[in-house]
């Protein structure tokens, strides 16, 4: 009895004989995925201080280019690995971004203008936010100004709530790299005293 069928090894034939330009191609299109998903990522996590996740995902990258180069030269008269090389660079940033926006790392701060702020604000703190609300004044009268910290994953459900107590309230979202507070002085009480940050990039 044979060890493996005809099929089998018919197939086994194929892949041996396969064109070798394919070949090179879908490995120059991996490769460019890679490096720039991963080039995309370690972007965003420079911008948010993470050093160590910074360095080894650029050694990794790093590696991965200059494999995919050293192919493409070795191919360079061949127009279906370049354009594997441009279409593995285009699908790698939109990799990239998808990984980076499903991993949601760091925290953001939500601004919300709102006429209803204070009621608002009430909704926010029902549900475990940390909200400052500012008085203050627009084309249309009073409005007030709502200042929220949370975690990136946080952010949606923030917006939903806020959207969904004012539908014309007025949202925008920034990154923080890091936080800073102060402490009263234990020697009369008015001075303030520098203490260490309460968000930092290793402990976002």
């Amino acid at each position: 009895m044979p060890l493996y069928s005809d099929e089998y090894l018919q197939n086994r034939l194929r892949l041996s004989h396969a064109d070798p330009s394919i070949v090179v191609a879908v490995t120059v299109f991996i490769a460019r995925v890679c490096d720039v998903g991963l080039g995309t990522i370690r972007h965003a996590l420079i911008i948010r201080g993470r050093t160590l996740y910074v360095f080894l995902i650029a050694f990794f990258e790093a590696l991965i280019w200059v494999y995919a180069v050293s192919r493409v030269m070795s191919s360079i008269q061949d127009p279906l690995t370049s354009l594997a090389f441009a279409l593995g660079f285009a699908t790698g940033t939109f990799v990239g971004m998808t990984i980076e926006g499903f991993l949601k790392i760091g925290e953001q701060v939500v601004r919300v203008f709102s006429t209803s702020g204070h009621l608002l604000a009430q909704q926010l703190r029902d549900e475990n936010c940390r909200v400052t609300v500012f008085d203050g004044s627009g084309r249309d009268g009073t409005v007030q100004l709502l200042f929220i910290q949370a975690k990136r994953r946080d952010v949606s459900r923030i917006m939903r709530i806020a959207r969904r107590a004012d539908p014309r309230c007025y949202i925008t979202v920034d990154d923080i790299r890091s936080v800073h507070m102060a402490e009263r002085s234990s020697e009369g009480g008015t001075d303030l005293l520098s203490v260490p940050p309460l968000v930092t990039p290793e402990n976002k």
